[in-house]
């Protein structure tokens, strides 16, 4: 346990006030439930891009990052070099979809397309691994306040979510996107001082990157031909790309604040942001995890979770845990208040004023809203509970969970978009043969012969979701047979249904019709293929 002092704690405090202050604040303009889910559309596109970073960089990265590099080296970081192309596709199809409909439960693209089955399948699915996800981030911020303070870790569960819910259910959306903002700021402000201090704790840089060198922990670039590893090129270019993209373009908590942006211009620059960030702010957590292992000699920990927070207590520098715990709180209240807020919207939107409570006041929406929100707090505390004490990194055993997950979604979401004869009733079946599938793919069954493969986790989302996919458009042919014109709602049907009516293509300068690339997202390609040189030159560094 640290011993904080006075400065630490006057640290913490200012930093609990500061959120509870700008809850206040951005709640005084919340006066209906459409301005708690979505916000009053008058944040700029720079926080809205900020709170989309912060919100996905959560606590699980701060702590959980340099967990897995220090076992894993940086050969780990080549799960999160993706962003680059999951931000080309998600902005040129999936935000218009969205942006364009003008709601705010994303899921209500699916009823569109397919039916009111579909959308209700697709809100559960989400429902259940949004509050899962929840509940890790509750767990990764009960490690630093519990080691900080000495609280049991269940206490701190549960006074964490108690304080994200009071501003959350004050301020909505718009006390969402700020607290954001601000959190994000102390958040690297905390990262950066945390780095300078593992830079000083190996120096010379070159020494330790010829350490990493020798220890195998350099290289990023593992192109073994395998789906046994989780950390190969294939695996992070291709598998993990797709679970991305079903992160980011089917996933309400992350494309609701999107829904928030004055145009879909500012919707799509919000998301570049993350797009050119993403592969620098992964790149530090892993890099000070492995610089751990440098400092450390990959000495054993019993909870990896806690490397940076021992770390800063050896530097016995003023103030610097209560900076430390206000960063990583400030990771984690991002991240749960953004999937309160979601849950809570979901719940409404998708249940229970679609199936039982309609033709209700504002007024009653808005306080079923904030209901929820409690409510969905409420329920992540148990599940954050059977995450305390799971051993080595909680970034890695989310990623993993939730791999099972993400191919229904995105293959809901592809065949929506691109396929011209899936029906409901096919899609239907192909999410039950996607989850059989991965069944058999995780899983051992002696009773009949059965012996788990060799497949690394991320190659779930190609499993589950390619049977998705093949199931669907099968049996969606099998039970109605061909269909003779595209459905409006995919991209060969918005096409036309924008030359019929005659609507603008593209609002200042940036493409309404889905399907159609901005010139600017052109750059993220560049970009991606530039950091694949970068982590080759790193490689070489140590050598």
């Amino acid at each position: 346990m640290a011993q904080l002092t006075t400065l630490d704690w006057t640290i913490i405090a200012l930093f609990f006030a500061g959120n509870l202050l700008l809850g206040y604040l951005t709640g005084r303009g919340v006066k209906s439930a459409e301005d708690y889910h979505i916000g009053t559309r008058t944040s700029p596109w720079w926080a809205i891009g900020i709170s989309v970073v912060a919100t996905y960089v959560s606590a699980l990265s701060f702590l959980g990052g340099p967990a897995w590099a220090y076992g894993d080296g940086m050969k780990a970081l080549i799960i999160h070099i993706n962003y680059p192309i999951v931000i080309f596709v998600v902005i040129a199809v999936f935000l218009p979809f969205f942006y364009n409909s003008g709601v705010a439960s994303i899921y209500e693209y699916l009823e569109k397309r397919f039916g009111p089955a579909s959308r209700a399948v697709m809100s559960a699915l989400f429902l259940i691994t949004q509050s899962i996800t929840a509940g890790s981030i509750l767990t990764a911020t009960a490690i630093v306040i519990s080691f900080a303070t000495g609280l049991d870790a269940k206490l701190s569960i549960i006074l964490m979510t108690l304080v994200v819910l009071i501003y959350t259910m004050i301020g909505g959306m718009n006390a969402v996107i700020w607290t954001d903002v601000f959190q994000g700021a102390i958040l690297f402000i905390g990262a950066g001082v945390v780095l300078w201090g593992a830079l000083n704790a190996v120096s010379p840089l070159s020494g330790a990157l010829t350490a990493l060198d020798d220890a195998g922990k350099l290289n990023a670039l593992d192109w073994s031909a395998t789906l046994g590893s989780a950390t190969t090129v294939w695996s992070g270019v291709f598998a993990m790309t797709l679970f991305h993209i079903t992160v980011y373009g089917a996933n309400q908590m992350m494309v609701q604040r999107a829904l928030a942006a004055k145009t879909i211009g500012d919707a799509k620059k919000s998301y570049l942001m993350m797009g050119f960030a993403a592969f620098f702010i992964y790149f530090l957590f892993f890099f000070i995890g492995a610089l751990m292992y440098v400092h450390y000699r990959g000495a054993p920990f019993d909870q990896p979770n806690e490397i940076i927070l021992r770390f800063a207590q050896s530097l016995a520098v003023p103030g610097l845990m209560g900076l430390l715990a206000a960063a990583i709180l400030a990771a984690s209240m991002s991240s749960l208040s953004s999937a309160f807020n979601s849950l809570s919207t979901v719940s409404v939107l998708d249940f229970y004023e679609k199936y039982g409570a309609r033709g209700r006041s504002e007024a009653h929406y808005l306080g079923a809203a904030r209901v929820f929100t409690l409510l969905w707090g409420l329920i992540c505390i148990p599940i954050a509970f059977a995450f305390v004490g799971s051993g080595g990194s909680i970034l890695e055993s989310l990623t993993k969970a939730g791999s099972y997950l993400v191919g229904a979604k995105l293959a809901m979401f592809g065949l929506g978009f691109f396929s011209k004869h899936t029906n409901e009733r096919g899609l239907l079946a192909g999410v039950v043969a996607g989850f059989a599938a991965l069944l058999f793919a995780s899983n051992s069954f002696p009773a009949i012969g059965w012996q788990k493969p060799d497949i690394a986790w991320p190659w779930y989302v190609v499993i589950g979701g390619g049977v998705n996919a093949i199931v669907s458009w099968s049996a969606s042919v099998a039970l109605e047979g061909f269909k003779k014109d595209w459905h409006p709602q995919t991209v060969q049907g918005q096409r036309r249904l924008f030359a019929e009516q005659g609507l603008p293509v593209s609002e200042g300068g940036w493409y309404r019709l889905p399907g159609r690339i901005d010139r600017v997202s052109w750059l993220l390609i560049v970009f991606f293929a530039a950091t694949v040189i970068f982590l080759a030159l790193f490689a070489a560094a140590g050598r």
